[in-house]
Parts: structure tokens; C-alpha cells; sequence
């Protein structure tokens, strides 16, 4: 069948046919267009595919030992050391409640009572902090006494209950093969 316009009295008909299949054509063409486009701009994973990615990283043994919630978190006591009433001016007595303070702090890290310490840098009013592996106030004012810093007064603590990582946890098993001289 002849789809081009010719000069006969069919002439209308075979124009329209034609014009008629154009507009099918294009049509189609551009319903194909876009709707790929539309793939490109939002690619859609089958709904059953896995995380890669997620599936191979997710430890559930590692995430038990630690605590966590199906978050990776786990709660913890946060303590803000603030200086105390009882600072000493004497070089000797305070580098000697320092030493103390700090066989403290490794005591209490060895235990895994705590997940992590630090002073800050700024010589202002907050000194440092503590992250208790605890999930009380009590827990953790019970093990801010057996530091000989708060015991003297040099010190005091404020705590509050913090929700953080549960990899924290890991914080000491690895501080010391990064470190290469021990405080």
C-alpha cells in the first residue's frame, strides 16, 4: 500500500492515512523518550535487592559485645570535668594528683568502664571529658570517686546521659597500638 499522497480521488484518504500514521509514529517516539529518560533521572533497584554494601558490613557478634541497639548506638554518661575549689599553686603536689589522676583514667579504660577521656586545649574552666561505659548517673558518680583529682577537690564533674556510637567501645583496644608513647 502506497502511503504517499497521490492525485486521485483517493487523495484525501491516503492523505489523512498517512498524516494519520506520522502522528502514531511520533507518538510512540516520544512516549519512548520519555519514559527512558525517566529510568535514567530515577533508577529503581527491584524492591527484593539487598544492600550490598550494608548486608557485608553489619557485624551482629561485634554489635552484641558492644551493646548496641539496632542503631549501632548504646547509651553511655557523658562527664564534663570542671575545675574544683581545691586547685594547688605547689608544682610537685599537682604533676603528683596528675599521675594520680591519670593511672586513674587507665585503670578505669583497662576495666572498660571507660570508653574515653581527653582534656581540652583551651586552659578554661572545663578541663576535660569522660565517656563512662555506663548507663546511669549513679554508675558513673560511683566511678567519678575513685579519681584523685574530684577526691582532692582539684577536680569536680557534672555528668549527663549521652546516646552515642557503640564502636566508642573500641577506643581502647586500638589507643594503644597508636600511640607511641604511654601516658
Amino acid at each position: 500500500m502506497n502511503c504517499l499522497p497521490d492525485k486521485g480521488k483517493n487523495n484525501i484518504f491516503v492523505s489523512n492515512q498517512y498524516e494519520m500514521k506520522k502522528i502514531i509514529l511520533f507518538t510512540i517516539l516520544i512516549s519512548f523518550f520519555v519514559s527512558h529518560g525517566q529510568r535514567i533521572k530515577n533508577p529503581t533497584p527491584p524492591p527484593s535487592t539487598p544492600d550490598p554494601v550494608a548486608a557485608s558490613t553489619y557485624d551482629e557478634a561485634l554489635a552484641k559485645k558492644l551493646g548496641a541497639d539496632d542503631y549501632g548506638m548504646r547509651k553511655y554518661v557523658m562527664a564534663f570535668l570542671k575545675k574544683g575549689p581545691n586547685r594547688t599553686s605547689d608544682k610537685d603536689k599537682a604533676a603528683k594528683l596528675q599521675a594520680a589522676h591519670m593511672a586513674n583514667i587507665r585503670k578505669l579504660a583497662e576495666e572498660g568502664k571507660l570508653a574515653l577521656a581527653g582534656p581540652f586545649l583551651d586552659n578554661g574552666e572545663l578541663r576535660g571529658i569522660y565517656i563512662f561505659n555506663v548507663e546511669t548517673i549513679k554508675e558513673a558518680k560511683k566511678l567519678t570517686e575513685t579519681d584523685p583529682a574530684i577526691k582532692a577537690g582539684s577536680l569536680i564533674m557534672e555528668l549527663h546521659p549521652w546516646y552515642g556510637s557503640a564502636a566508642l567501645g573500641l577506643v581502647t583496644k586500638y589507643h594503644d597500638k597508636v600511640a607511641k608513647v604511654k601516658m
